[in-house]
């Protein structure tokens, strides 16, 4: 790791220990809007090399550098370093990812507010929450099938469905990976507070996206509970009907 890049790692853990040590609710500093381009290719990564973002945005690496050093000395992205492939010389690589100072820029549909609310509802009765997760549930399934429906060949769903879930704040994503295989990414999780309290929306989820894709297998293949660094679930079409 050059000199540069182990102050920019170091200076982004001290931001955000300081924000810890206050015992304040972290804000994210103004973000320029060229700047916030490379935060959300970034993001969209996962775990980002210089190149990855350069490419994505079509600017030069140098450029790609300058941003990321200075997201970096905001608290909004950090380093990490990875080992190369076997027979690759060189030092490790560096990949950046979004802090949880960073996650704030993203949309979350108001977590704070949302886990406080459902919390009073639970006090008066448990049963609630569960009640009020399955009703937002089927209102999705509802509104996603009067778009997907318009499409027969799963490959169009399937792109329908990464739409939908992109205007709901998702930054989602959709690529085929074989034959009649696809896999769908949730860059971000809208609604990332909540499900970290309630399994319930995570469950609901992955029943949205099954509801709504009936006629094929869905697996939930990365998850931002678990730790990933985003959610993907895997879709995999019916079989083709043999030739009688």
């Amino acid at each position: 790791m050059s000199g540069s890049d182990s102050a920019i790692t170091t200076t982004a853990v001290a931001a955000r220990t300081a924000g810890s040590a206050a015992g304040s609710v972290a804000i994210a500093p103004a973000v320029p809007s060229g700047r916030r381009v490379v935060l959300y290719s970034v993001r969209r990564f996962g775990d980002a090399t210089v190149e990855n973002v350069a490419d994505d945005l079509g600017i030069t690496v140098s450029g790609a550098r300058q941003h990321l050093s200075s997201l970096a000395e905001s608290g909004l992205v950090e380093t990490s370093e990875v080992d190369r492939g076997p027979g690759q010389r060189g030092r490790p690589r560096l990949t950046y990812h979004v802090t949880e100072l960073g996650d704030t820029l993203f949309p979350n549909a108001y977590g704070a507010l949302t886990n406080e609310l459902l919390g009073y509802v639970a006090d008066d009765d448990p049963g609630a929450v569960e009640r009020l997760f399955q009703r937002r549930r089927d209102h999705r399934i509802a509104a996603a099938r009067a778009r997907v429906d318009q499409y027969t060949e799963l490959a169009d769903r399937v792109a329908e469905l990464a739409r939908v879930l992109d205007d709901d704040g998702y930054l989602a994503t959709s690529q085929q990976v074989g034959a009649g295989r696809f896999v769908v990414t949730e860059h971000n999780c809208a609604i990332a507070a909540v499900s970290k309290r309630y399994n319930q929306a995570c469950d609901s989820e992955l029943e949205f996206i099954r509801s709504v894709l009936a006629d094929a297998s869905v697996t939930r293949i990365s998850h931002m509970v678990s730790g990933d660094r985003r959610c993907a679930y895997e879709i995999i079409g019916p079989e083709p009907a043999s030739a009688s």
